[in-house]
């Protein structure tokens, strides 16, 4: 129990001395994230390496927090989707995605706006088209893609509601550029 207590004040210590640079070095290894996703990944790795029960000691403190940040980054990329296309076929989810973004129910969307809107999506950031595509095309519930990824519910919800906002805002402003 001694060795559990003396582990758990070295990683309390190291987590706290060097958060700023564990975070830099996050977001060195993903592209395209935002501040939150390094702040998650780390708070994540804290987390599991804190509340493990471990008899023997962490000679190498930084090693091995690096190695097991450097384990994370790694099972979420495996984990993400690679295929982030937007096929034909996804047409009524386009039209259900355009129906909540412009809050009315009008089936009459034109083929440019469709098109815009795909473009829309395959131009945000990896971290904000996946979970679009996976809550809005593939209908996971956000419990199921939470599980699947690893990363909170309240996170993903948060993503989504960003992701919406700026595709929103991507639409509005082409939608009035063309008029």
């Amino acid at each position: 129990m001694k060795q559990d207590s003396e582990n758990e004040h070295k990683l309390n210590t190291f987590f706290s001395d060097e958060y700023v640079s564990l975070k830099r070095y996050v977001q060195s290894r993903i592209t395209h994230s935002a501040d939150r996703d390094a702040e998650d990944i780390i708070q994540d790795v804290a987390l599991n390496l804190l509340s493990r029960n471990s008899s023997s000691p962490i000679n190498n403190i930084a090693g091995f927090v690096y190695g097991s940040i450097r384990n994370k980054i790694i099972d979420i990329m495996r984990t993400r989707k690679q295929n982030t296309n937007i096929e034909i076929e996804e047409e009524d989810k386009i039209i259900d995605l355009m129906e909540w973004l412009y809050s009315h129910a009008d089936n009459a969307y034109s083929e440019r706006m469709k098109h815009e809107l795909k473009e829309a999506i395959a131009s945000l950031q990896p971290n904000y088209r996946e979970v679009i595509l996976a809550i809005d095309f593939e209908k996971l519930s956000y419990k199921e893609l939470a599980a699947e990824t690893g990363i909170s519910q309240g996170t993903l919800m948060s993503r989504r509601h960003r992701a919406l906002a700026i595709l929103n805002k991507k639409l509005i402003t082409k939608k009035n550029n063309k008029l």
